[in-house]
Order: C-alpha cells, then structure tokens, then sequence
C-alpha cells in the first residue's frame, strides 16, 4: 500500500536514485539520476549546438538561425548588464544559461529527472557563481573591494547600520538566487504531477465522469506550456542575476 501511494505522490519525482552505487573513504560517491541528466543536458547542448554550427552557411537555416539567436541573446545580455569588460567572462555565462536552458527542458519529458528542482544542485552552482565574483571584485580593486558595503552619500550615523544590512545583503545572494531557481522548478513540477494524477483517477471512475477529466487535462496541457515558459525563463533570471553580481564586482558603485 505504501509503494503504491510513493508512486503516485507528487515529489515522489523528485527522489534522487543511485544508479551506480559508488563509496569512497566512508562518502558516498553514486552516480544518480541527477548527475545522468546534467550529463544529458551537457551532451544534448553539446551535440545540438556542434551539429547547428557545423558547415555555417551565410542564410542560416533552423537549427544555425536558433543557435545564432542564443548567442546574441546572451552576448546582449552580457553587454547590457555587464558592459564591454564582461567579454572575457561571456563563455561561462553563455555556459551557464545554456546548460539551465536544456537542464530545465529535459526535465518536462515523461519519466525523466529535473536536476534545478534540487537545492543542493542550485545552491552549489549559485555558490560557485558568488564565490568567483567575489574573487573577481577583491582582484580587481584589492581592499578597496569593502567599500562596496558602504553606499555613497549616506550620513556618518547611519553607516554602521548599513555596512550590517549591505553586508547580510551580499550574503543572501547564493540563497536567493538558488532558492528562486529550485523553488519555480518544484512547485511548477508538483502541480503538473497532481493535475495528471487527477485526470487520470477521474477517467478511471470511467461513466459520466470521464467527461470531467477534460478539465483537468485541458489546464495540465496549459500548465505543461506554461512549464516550458518558466523553464526558459529561470535559465534567463539566473543568468541574468550572475550578469549583474558580475557588473557590481567589475564596477562596485
């Protein structure tokens, strides 16, 4: 009884499985469903993006015109947010969205795993991302990085204060910025996964009740568009936030 409600609640989806049990030193090392769709996600871009490039032509045809429009997509992005010293940075962030963009896409297909629906999976890369502009920033501008914390003009009683709230501030970053990712992805999942199950126990019930399930079949096919709208858009929040931590820490105030 209990396997059969796992089976149909709706974070039983969010499970992560080893798929290959793997320990080392007394941490467990598997290779799960999560690290197969980041592999995936990192394959299919790869491969999308390799056979979209390959024999350029002048007239770009689908796949090359697609390609193209993610790159000046991001590339604008970058020179909006960032300006022209964000150009050394543009791999990585055009790394970045993309590998979202396609990790948030695979997880809509039945039966597979959404990795940014994990906390630790974003918050790893938010860390990652707040980690190295920090970096970039205390580099670039040495101590006078700290002054950073210290918003200009404010009065000399009140700076104290401030320095407190900027300082908690610039460490909520991480947090907010994995947070926004993993909780957009869970809850948009569960209620795809409760919509379903709905649709599918009325039409069991079978009789007059089956004409009842085209409501909530008609709102998951609305919720699924829905989905693939968010899904693009998170990739997008999430890089754009990273464009605009990155513009602090070249250019501070």
């Amino acid at each position: 009884m209990s396997g059969s409600q796992g089976m149909h609640s709706p974070v039983a989806q969010f499970e992560i499985k080893p798929l290959i049990e793997l320990s080392f030193g007394g941490y467990d090392l598997s290779f799960t469903n999560s690290s197969l769709f980041m592999m995936l996600a990192i394959g299919v871009s790869a491969a999308f993006l390799i056979s979209a490039m390959r024999g350029a032509a002048l007239v770009p045809g689908r796949m090359q015109g697609l390609a193209e429009m993610m790159y000046e997509f991001v590339a604008e992005m970058v020179r909006s947010n960032v300006g022209h010293e964000g150009r050394p940075y543009f791999p990585f962030i055009f790394t970045l969205f993309v590998f979202l963009l396609f990790g948030n896409m695979l997880g809509l297909i039945p039966y597979s795993y959404t990795f940014t629906s994990q906390i630790v999976v974003t918050f790893a890369m938010a860390a990652f991302v707040f980690v190295g502009v920090t970096l970039i920033a205390l580099f670039k501008h040495g101590l006078h990085f700290f002054s950073f914390f210290v918003p200009a003009g404010a009065p000399k009683v009140l700076i104290p204060f401030l320095i407190v709230i900027e300082v908690i501030s610039y460490f909520v970053r991480p947090v907010s910025l994995s947070v926004r990712l993993f909780a957009n992805m869970l809850a948009g999942h569960t209620m795809l996964k409760v919509f379903a199950g709905l649709a599918v126990m009325i039409s069991g019930a079978g009789g007059l009740a089956m004409a009842g399930s085209l409501l909530p079949f008609v709102a998951l096919i609305g919720l699924t568009g829905l989905e693939v709208l968010v899904a693009a858009l998170q990739a997008y929040v999430f890089t754009i936030l990273t464009c605009m931590y990155l513009n602090d820490a070249l250019h501070l105030h």
